[in-house]
Parts: C-alpha cells; structure tokens; sequence
C-alpha cells in the first residue's frame, strides 16, 4: 500500500475557473492580444516540466501522445480490456490531471511526489493498449521505458524536492550540495549575474572541479562578454546561453505577435524588454520589461511573465516559469484602490521605527483580476511583483488579486472542515472567504510592500545614516547592511522566501485589527469583529495544517507559506494566557484527532503584543541583512520536535490521517477563428483538465513533443542523473 501523501484521491476536488464574462466584455483587439500573451505562458509553463525532476517532461509527452489519439472517454473501453478496474482507471485520470495541474510529477504546495494510484503492470497495460502505442509502438515503448521506473518510484531521495541527499531537483545537477550552491552564488554576485534564470551543473575532470551555469535563452551563442569561462575560487565556471531553447524561442514569438495587438507604446516597450529577456537570457532585459510593466497603470488586460518565484529552487535563488493573463475586474478593484489610498495612513501603524520603513511609498495598482491563463506548477490567490529588490525599493512594484481563483479555491464544505470546534464551524464557513480577502489584501500591499533594505552601494554610497540608526531590538548602532548586488534572496537564501511570507502574513494579522482597513473592505461594528476572528483563527488552524508539509526525515520544510503560517502558530502559543489552545483528542472515528481553539477576547491585546513584537523583529533582521540573527530566530520557532508542551511531531502524523488535498484547476483555451479569438472551455472535471491539455499545443504537438525528448535528453547526457 502506497502511503496515501504520494497519491491523490479520486476524489480530488476540481473546479472551472470562470472566465466567459471577463473575456466578453473585451475589444476584438484585447482578445487578440489576450490569446497572443497566453500562448506565450502556455510554452513558456511547459519549462516547469524541466525545472521540477529529470522525468516530468517524458512523462507529459506520454500522456500528451495517449490522450490527443483517444480521449479520456474513448480510453475506458481500453481499460477494461487491459483488466484496469473503474477506480483503477479513473487513478489513472487523476494521476494524469495532477501531472498537468502541478506540471511535473511534484505537488506545486509541498514539493511531494505523487505516483499513480494503481499497480504498475496495470498501466504498462494501459499504455500498451492504447491507439498510441498500436501506431508507434517503438517509440512509446521507449518512453513507457524512459520514466517508468521514476515515475512509481519512491525511494527517500524521491519523496521530495530537495538539494543533495535531501531530494530531486533539476535546478542543480545530482552530484550539488548546499556549498556547490553558495559557492555558486558568490561567482553570480562576483559577476553582477542573477540566479534567476540559471541552473547550475557540476562536473569533475582530472580532480578539478568545474561548474556550467546555464542561462535560459532562445540563443544559444555566446554573443556578450557575461558568458565565457572564468576562473573564481581556484574552481572554473562556465557561463553558457540556451537552456530551454527551443521554449524560450516559442515565447519569444507569441511575445512578438502580442506586440502588434498591444494598447500602449508602453505595453510594447513592456513586451519588447520580455522578449530580449528569453531571447538572450538577460534579467536586466527582463528588468527593464518590468519598469514599463509597473508603470503600465490600469491597463484591461493585466499580465506578468518569466522567471519569477524562487519556492522550489532548494537554494531560494532560482525562479520557476511562470506566465498569467487576466482581465480587471472592476468593481473589485475599486476596494484595493481605496486601500492604496489609505497606505501611507496604514503603514506607519507597523510595528517598526519610521528609519525602517521605506523613504517613500511609491502607490501600485493594485486590482482584482479574472484569471484566463496561468501558465506554471499552481496558481496563487494573490501576488505582489516584480521580486527585484532594487526595483521594489526605489521605483514601485504591482499587487493583485485572483477572484476567480477566490471564488472557488477557498470555498469549504462544513463536514471537510478539520481540527476545529462545531461552534466555530458555521461562522468560519460564512466568513472565511471575506476575512481571507482581506488577509490578502494586506498581506500583498502592505507587507511585501513594506520596510526598507538598508543598502551600501558599489560606490561606497549609503542609503541610511549609519552614524545614528538605532537598531530598536538592541538599542545599539545598525552594524550590518546589505553591500554591493547582495539582495534578500543571496543573503537569506533558504530561508528567505518563507521568512518574507511570514513577515508579510504577520503584517495582515497586525493590521486587520484597524478599523479603516476593515471599513474599505466594507466590513464594521460586529461584523468586522467577526471577519478578525475568523482571519486569525485561520491563520493558527492553517499553522496546524502546515505540519503536512514537514518532512521529519530530513528535519525540512517543503512549502513556504505553511512553514510560515507554523511559525505563527508557534509565536501565538508562546503569548500564553489562554489565547491560543491546542489539544490532542479522540476523533468521532476513534481514530487521533486535534482541536484548535482562540479566545477571542485576547485577539487585541495578548494577540496584538505578540505579533507587534515578532513582526518588529522580523523586519529588523530583514533590514539590517543580519541572517545569523534571522536564522535563529526563524529555525527556532520552525522546529518541528516531540519535546514542550505540544508534541508537534505526533500532530503531525494526525494531520497526515486527516488531510485533504488541494483543488486542481480547469483553465481555458483561446484560438483564432478567422479575424476574432473565441474561449474554449472545459467541464470541471480530470477530464476536462486533460482535454484542455491536449488541444492547448495542438498545431504542433508532434514537434513539441519530439523536441521535449531530445531537450530532455541533451539536458541530462553529459552531467550526472538527480536520482
């Protein structure tokens, strides 16, 4: 029996992402450039596929062969006749399904490997079986043999992402430890390159180590002084362009054909910044891209594209493609645009002295968007971009918020809803989706928008006065700064991501307790208290929910914000005084079972003290660039141990029992039809997810796939295998 982490359930929860309104109302010029920037996502997504293990890409072309010759519907027959059973076959379905949702074969929330739910021999019968395999059989013989094995494979190494011994990534070659990776980024920051786009393999000749960072680029030519060979730490590096060429070369060209149907000199100068970017692997391209994208004000068609978030990548310094398009939504966006208003009334009600929040607050939009496309391994509720630290600190960033994603991600059954008391089950329902809303908010405008980096530039330059900055937290002179190209994510690394989640879900916590705050969002007298309530009864029942995403084994968090949301847990139960209680019990089904529960008489005083002082301290360390103090700080309160006064160990084991995964997304297709763009939807169901898979790359499947192979098989010939 596989243990029921690495597979998901039949019963999967699957949902459309509702879109026809938002793409009707368009012009026929807003749908052509609508369709032009999620082709462009779409290919640019199928990157992921390589970012996330060596077999995702193999194992795509598999299913994309099997399913465009005969549909899930026209497979059954197939299946009873290979002596697949119905729930066999319908694993099977969703195997596939989660292989596209999460494009690869790891959870995108908690870098887990799932495998299929039913016995290998069953499906090697499936595939044999199939049309596909009756046509090619030579060929889908070898790619059954390619990644059969990984595919079901679940040694330790496999379970999850990771670096070296700790799991599988594709961000670094096989034989990469944690000092490979830092010894990697000082040559990066020595050389003024981002990590961004990179990946970075290591090889051994004669004795001597060599490493080869790749840039993701169309062009494969040196063409720039950045690339070349370099000799740094008595270890030779390489510099080389055209990982994931021939995805990067399709993006590049949808991105072109965006440009004609663009509103704005500034949408094409946005788009044309974009393009150079995946062309010749530049990130200062793409930066550029990004300045005209934040000053690309309210414009109807919003969209964001490259490499952007750094979760997977173990080191916290890579980013995982990702590409979305949406449409504004209105009158949503008229709340968020009443909160960008009040921010600079908001802001310094943080916790922290006015030297350490930023000199000027430069206003975003920020709106509520109708996701059409989001091409990568999930989709968000919400995102604050660009992640440049330069950029964000001096010249503005953009916020936004998914409704359509909302409106359907969050929404709760009653008798789903885990570890908390019956009393609090009907109010939790009834306010989860507007209390979260506001969590979102201000957890996106005003906490990744929030504090100052304290920065000595290459010329010697100071952006504070480091003759009289008082470090609150010591009393003292500020001894420590960001030098030179060093950025949150080089200095934090592994930790940085999820200690900026937390920091910025603190920020919300803190903050919805303002009665202007609450009032934009239309929420007072007793309702609003009600919406505090369930925010932050939330916030400890989700930090429970994180120990899912704990692996004990290796003593690592896989998933940023829950480790995060733990850490707040962990904080709220240290306040004392009866705030927060947490206990072991006996469920209904005899079987271990938790509650959670939090006074809410102590929310605004008890509640407010302890996240006013872990918040402070948090930005502090952030500012001052001082990880020693920053690790400690978070890796304590991250500790996962069956020692104190919870046994988080053993919880976790309950929350394993009692889990329930996440939905998958069903998005739409578009394609041109004479002069005008139309939507292709799909039902909410594994086999729509899969039909719209199958019909999204379908004027060059066979040359997509075909290349996949050979990409794949270039990537991984010369360097040792992850496994």
């Amino acid at each position: 029996m596989v243990d029921s982490q690495y597979y998901l359930p039949n019963d999967i929860g699957v949902s459309a992402l509702d879109c026809r309104e938002a793409f009707r109302l368009l012009s026929p010029r807003e749908k052509m450039y609508s369709h032009y920037l999620s082709r462009a996502a779409w290919y640019g997504g199928l990157a992921v596929l390589l970012q996330t293990s060596p077999e995702s890409a193999n194992i795509f072309v598999l299913l994309q062969k099997i399913f465009r010759k005969q549909p899930a519907a026209e497979l059954v027959p197939v299946a009873i006749a290979a002596g697949l059973t119905s729930e066999e076959y319908q694993a099977f379905l969703v195997y596939a399904a989660g292989l596209y949702a999460n494009m690869g074969n790891y959870k995108s929330f908690g870098d887990t490997k799932f495998v299929p739910n039913l016995p290998k021999d069953k499906l090697k019968a499936l595939v044999f079986a199939s049309q596909a395999f009756t046509e090619q059989p030579s060929e889908m013989e070898a790619l059954w043999d390619s990644c059969s094995s990984a595919l079901f494979s679940l040694e330790d190494k496999q379970k999850q992402l990771g670096l070296g011994s700790k799991g599988i990534t594709t961000y670094f070659s096989g034989n990469c430890g944690l000092e490979d990776a830092e010894l990697a980024q000082k040559f990066l920051d020595s050389q003024n390159l981002s990590a961004y786009n990179t990946r970075l393999f290591k090889t051994e000749k004669g004795g001597k180590l060599s490493y080869e960072v790749r840039l993701a680029s169309a062009v494969k030519s040196e063409g720039e002084t950045r690339c070349g060979s370099f000799s740094f730490e008595d270890k030779e590096f390489t510099v080389k362009r055209g990982d994931y060429a021939q995805i990067m070369e399709k993006v590049s060209h949808y991105l072109e054909k965006a440009q004609a149907h663009a509103a704005s000199e500034n949408q094409k100068k946005m788009l044309e910044g974009y393009r150079r970017s995946f062309t010749f692997g530049s990130i200062d391209a793409h930066k550029e891209g990004s300045r005209f994208w934040i000053k690309d004000k309210g414009p109807i068609v919003e969209s964001y594209i490259g490499f952007i978030e750094s979760y997977r990548d173990p080191f916290g310094s890579r980013g995982e493609f990702e590409g979305f398009v949406a449409v504004v939504n209105k009158a949503m966006s008229e709340r968020f645009a009443k909160l960008v208003s009040s921010a600079e009334v908001l802001l310094p009600e943080l916790p922290w002295p006015r030297d350490f929040e930023k000199d000027t607050f430069l206003k975003p939009d920020f709106t509520s968007l109708d996701v059409l496309t989001f091409a990568g391994s999930g989709i968000p509720a919400g995102i604050n971009i660009p992640n440049y630290d330069d950029i964000r600190q001096s010249e503005g960033f953009k916020n936004v918020s998914l409704g359509n994603v909302l409106a359907v991600a969050y929404a709760t059954q009653k008798e789903k809803l885990t570890f908390l008391e019956e009393e609090d089950k009907d109010a939790y329902i009834k306010w989860k989706g507007p209390s979260f809303e506001v969590q979102v908010g201000l957890h996106e405008l005003l906490g990744h928008g929030s504090g100052k980096l304290f920065v000595q530039d290459d010329q010697g330059k100071f952006n504070f006065d480091q003759n009289t900055l008082i470090n609150p937290e010591t009393g003292e002179k500020v001894t420590s700064w960001y030098r030179g190209n060093e950025t949150w994510d080089s200095r934090f690394s592994t930790i940085a991501s999820s200690y900026e989640e937390c920091r910025a879900e603190c920020v919300g916590l803190y903050l919805c307790l303002n009665k202007l705050a609450l009032s934009i969002f239309g929420h007072e007298d007793q309702d609003a208290e009600d919406v505090v309530y369930i925010n932050w009864l939330n916030m400890v029942r989700a930090g429970l929910l994180g120990l899912e995403f704990y692996t004990s084994e290796s003593s690592s968090w896989r998933q940023a914000h829950m480790q995060a949301r733990f850490v707040i847990l962990r904080v709220l139960l240290e306040a004392g005084e009866g705030l927060v209680r947490l206990e072991e019990v006996a469920g209904a089904d005899g079987r271990p079972d938790a509650r959670i529960t939090l006074d809410r008489t102590k929310i605004r005083t008890v509640g407010k003290t302890a996240i006013q002082r872990f918040l402070c301290k948090l930005q502090v360390l952030k500012a001052t660039a001082d990880v020693a103090g920053g690790r400690a700080l978070y890796d304590g309160y991250s500790a996962v141990t069956d020692s104190g006064s919870h046994n988080f160990l053993r919880l976790r084991d309950t929350v394993l029992l009692r889990k329930e995964d996440r939905k998958m997304f069903v998005q739409a297709n578009t394609r041109v039809q004479g002069e005008a763009v139309e939507l292709v939807e799909y039902e909410g169901s594994v086999a729509g997810l899969i039909c719209s898979f199958t019909e999204r790359f379908q004027e060059d499947a066979e040359q997509l796939e075909n290349s996949h192979i050979l990409l794949k098989a270039f990537l991984w010939s010369h360097v040792p295998a992850t496994q």
